[in-house]
């Protein structure tokens, strides 16, 4: 086949933005080239001078819920909604579909749903529940990328939590395995009912951030006890940084973008779980992003249904907690980072090589010979206002609606070729 090359002004490649030619061949990257140099009869796709080519982006963190709840998203609108995001890898969490995947035929029963209805490629966590310590190695020899667990009621009943003994039983067959475990670690001690209303800061002081810091201190104290690799995700209270240690974190776009204080009465879009906080918090978050105490940025898109965030009351104890975002994550980021004297190599390292290397994918995140030709090319200066019926999510609901953000994806290329179908490989540890 006639090999491709992206002729572009600005690439993001080997740590830099500079000008560059990438030779494409057979879905994988042979070289970056100068800019002007020779390209023989190659096919040549012209970046825009106002664009840049990036590396797609890989988030580890999407639920699509599908099978079983696939009204709430579905593997075709979640992987759309990616690709329309500059977002060319998504690893499917285990919870919230029907049956999770905490077992070896229910991971099958998830491939099955994901198989030819994927715009992206997709990989896919295992799930640490009670009782499940035995499956663990059949699912990380079938290719999961690592096991989340809850420390808490993970809000759906087919997926319960890990009691402290349980969590150090689990980590001990990962430690073992050598797999990550991920978790979503608020203690339920520090965690209050919220207060039937409207109101955003009953929400909010109800899940404080001593929950979080309390929960993450026990996931390092049991890492370490283990010798197991763990992984918080979405952390949202800043206070938790020093606790961290060898334990690796992710945060989110919604907790960079929004502050608790700016959160409407009623607005459960805002919902989630740890909370959005204040904005002193969000910006000792950034500073953790720059100083590398925080690794990367994942989205946690968490969708459902309209009736299921309850805008008809607006009550923000009865509303399904989760902010759908996969499309929104890049533009939302760096409209942040940039204000922030950020550039889109740091960008791209928390969003793009950081979540690559996190799960063991190692032909994606990055644009240099041997990795896959996955790249979104972005308008970094041009502005949108979020319209969240215009989304490809299959629910148009979204906590940034209406807002204004930086940074347009024009193309989304999936090894080699434009996405334009559903043709996203399924992933396995190991092989990807």
């Amino acid at each position: 086949m006639t090999d491709l090359v992206f002729r572009a002004r600005r690439c993001v490649t080997g740590g830099t933005e500079m000008p560059a030619c990438v030779r494409v061949r057979d879905g994988r990257i042979v070289s970056v080239d100068p800019v002007d140099g020779p390209v023989g009869e190659a096919r040549v796709v012209e970046i825009g001078a106002d664009e840049v080519l990036l590396p797609g982006l890989v988030d580890t963190h999407v639920h699509v819920n599908d099978p079983g709840r696939a009204e709430w998203e579905g593997f075709p609108t979640a992987t759309r909604a990616a690709a329309a995001g500059g977002v060319t890898t998504i690893v499917d969490m285990p919870l919230n579909s029907v049956p999770p995947t905490t077992d070896l035929r229910a991971l099958e029963i998830k491939r099955d749903a994901a198989r030819g209805r994927s715009y992206v490629d997709v990989g896919f966590w295992g799930g640490a529940v009670p009782g499940n310590a035995g499956e663990l190695a059949a699912l990380h020899e079938a290719g999961v990328f690592g096991f989340k667990c809850f420390l808490l009621d993970s809000g759906v009943e087919e997926f319960g939590h890990l009691g402290p003994d349980e969590l150090v039983e689990h980590l001990r067959v990962t430690a073992g395995l050598d797999a990550l475990m991920i978790a979503h670690a608020e203690d339920a001690a520090a965690i209050t009912p919220t207060p039937p209303g409207r109101a955003y800061a009953g929400f909010l002081a109800s899940r404080p951030a001593v929950a979080e810091d309390n929960a993450i201190a026990s996931v390092v104290k049991a890492a370490a006890l283990t010798g197991a690799r763990a992984h918080i995700v979405h952390l949202s209270s800043a206070d938790a940084l020093p606790l961290l240690g060898a334990v690796t974190a992710e945060t989110c776009p919604h907790y960079l973008t929004f502050a608790a204080e700016d959160v409407p009465d009623g607005a459960t879009e805002f919902k989630c779980c740890p909370p959005i906080r204040g904005a002193a918090n969000r910006e000792r978050l950034w500073q953790a992003l720059a100083d590398g105490l925080i690794s990367m940025i994942a989205s946690d898109h968490s969708p459902c249904t309209p009736e299921l965030k309850r805008f008809d009351t607006g009550d923000f104890a009865a509303a399904w907690g989760g902010i759908a975002s996969v499309q929104l994550g890049l533009p939302a980021v760096w409209t942040g980072a940039r204000a922030r004297g950020h550039t889109l190599v740091d960008v791209a390292g928390w969003m793009a090589s950081g979540p690559a290397e996190l799960v063991g994918l190692r032909h994606k995140g990055h644009i240099a010979p041997g990795f896959d030709a996955d790249f979104a090319v972005f308008a970094p200066d041009e502005e949108f206002t979020v319209d969240a019926a215009a989304l490809h999510h299959r629910n148009p609901v979204t906590a940034y609606h209406g807002t204004t953000l930086r940074g347009v994806v024009r193309q989304t290329w999936l090894r080699g070729a434009p996405v334009g179908e559903p043709r996203g490989a399924l992933l396995e540890r190991g092989i990807a």
